[in-house]
């Protein structure tokens, strides 16, 4: 009886070796070294050829399901999870952990990738050739150096309208230390987070950001600081600007993330209001720092203990300078507000005060630090308007139906016509 035997070159390899090993050619320990297997294989290979021939030497599992083929069952109730609605845009990563998490069931995500390939919900991606970038090395404590930065994204989808996330991330550990929703990146919104962030953690020895407008005046001509700077430096941060995206990649690459899962969280939590994703945020971001955050090379946290005595509302105020006027008024976004004292006018005219203004719009004035008593001064409307000569009893003037302007551009060989429309 023929039949055809169909060997791998690695199969054939072998044969010729086995064959040399039965006919005495070699020694068992050589053909051994020689197929890169321990003699007791070897001789088990041996006792198979011997036996069976070349088909002994066939791999015995061809043509035959894995020993760790997924069971149909458990391929089944995969495939009725994946169609979730809520779960359509899921990578293959995150599907295999939503799927632990909700039914127990415990997959890799390469059996999960080819799970979502065969129902069509994903499709294999190139990478694209990337230009490369040195990787800075970490800092060695906590807190030495912290990534700042904000992501406006559609959060909430189609649930709510796009909103800034603010995230800072450690850079020795990736760790993020404070997160919040806010409806733009404004000073205000980094300075909520900047308090929060102080009280709970500490403060960091230096800030690294990009060059946006909170953080660094942009105009070449103008020699001034922001009023972000203004207030870390009086705590003593430093402020360090990146001068591309890659420099400061631990925070971009935190913002993929978050984009990608805060995005579904909410998603699966039925999250409409922006109020609802900050009352979230803590329990993701102990999750995130748990699976994604490294130890630092040092035990030692850089973060310096807030002083009790410094306010930081006063600190993340605006700060502006007035000069008092000599009926002992200021003027601050065009309203002006008159000071109320005791003291003789002469003691106060002409002489500098501080103004913060808060994030609600409340003026406070600083003498020597001292606040002063202010009242906004409201001045009366005028009875009557004042207007020009031209304005009295103005009619709006109608060109006739057969005015030359009506008929502008309207030329036959070359002379103007005259129409009824």
């Amino acid at each position: 009886m023929k039949w055809t035997i169909t060997m791998t070159q690695e199969e054939l390899h072998r044969k010729t070796v086995i064959e040399q090993a039965n006919d005495k050619r070699i020694t068992q320990k050589e053909g051994a070294v020689s197929l890169g297997t321990s003699e007791r294989h070897f001789r088990r290979l041996l006792s198979r050829y011997r036996r069976q021939g070349d088909i002994g030497l066939v791999c015995q599992q061809r043509g035959k399901p894995g020993n760790r083929k997924m069971k149909e069952e458990k391929r089944r109730m995969i495939a009725e999870f994946i169609q979730d609605p809520r779960l359509e845009d899921f990578g293959a990563t995150l599907m295999a952990e939503k799927l632990e998490e909700y039914t127990g069931i415990q997959i890799c995500k390469e059996s999960m990738r080819q799970v979502l390939i065969e129902a069509g919900l994903h499709k294999a991606r190139h990478r694209r050739s990337e230009k490369a970038h040195p990787e800075r090395e970490r800092r060695e404590r906590r807190g030495e150096l912290v990534q700042i930065d904000g992501s406006l994204h559609a959060w909430l989808e189609d649930r709510a309208p796009k909103a800034c996330l603010i995230l800072f991330v450690d850079d020795a550990t990736s760790e993020v230390l404070a997160a919040r929703f806010v409806d733009q990146e404004s000073y205000f919104a980094y300075g909520t987070v900047c308090k929060a962030y102080f009280r709970s953690v500490g403060v960091p020895v230096a800030f690294y950001s990009d060059k946006f407008s909170v953080f660094k005046v942009n105009n070449p001509h103008l020699e001034a600081i922001t009023q972000f700077n203004r207030a870390i430096t009086q705590l003593g941060i430093h402020h360090y600007c990146a001068n591309s995206p890659q420099a400061k990649g631990r925070v971009e690459r935190a913002n993929e993330t978050f984009q990608d899962r805060l995005v579904k969280e909410l998603r699966l939590r039925n999250t409409h209001t922006y109020q609802e994703a900050n009352a979230y945020l803590p329990e993701f971001l102990q999750f995130y720092n748990r699976r994604f955050a490294v130890l630092p090379r040092s035990t030692k946290d850089a973060h310096i203990p807030l002083e009790p005595s410094i306010d930081l509302d006063f600190l993340f105020a605006i700060h502006d300078t007035r000069i008092i006027s000599k009926d002992l008024q200021i003027q601050v976004n065009n309203v002006t507000y008159q000071i109320l004292t005791n003291r003789p006018a002469r003691s106060l005219a002409k002489r500098e005060v501080l103004i913060t203004l808060d994030e609600a719009g409340h003026v406070v004035a600083y003498l020597k630090r001292q606040p002063l008593a202010l009242s906004v001064l409201v001045r009366q409307p005028k009875l009557i308007e004042v207007v020009t000569a031209k304005s009295i009893d103005r009619q709006l003037y109608v060109p006739p139906i057969n005015h030359p302007w009506r008929n502008y551009g309207n030329k036959l060989n070359g002379v103007p016509v005259l129409t009824d429309k």
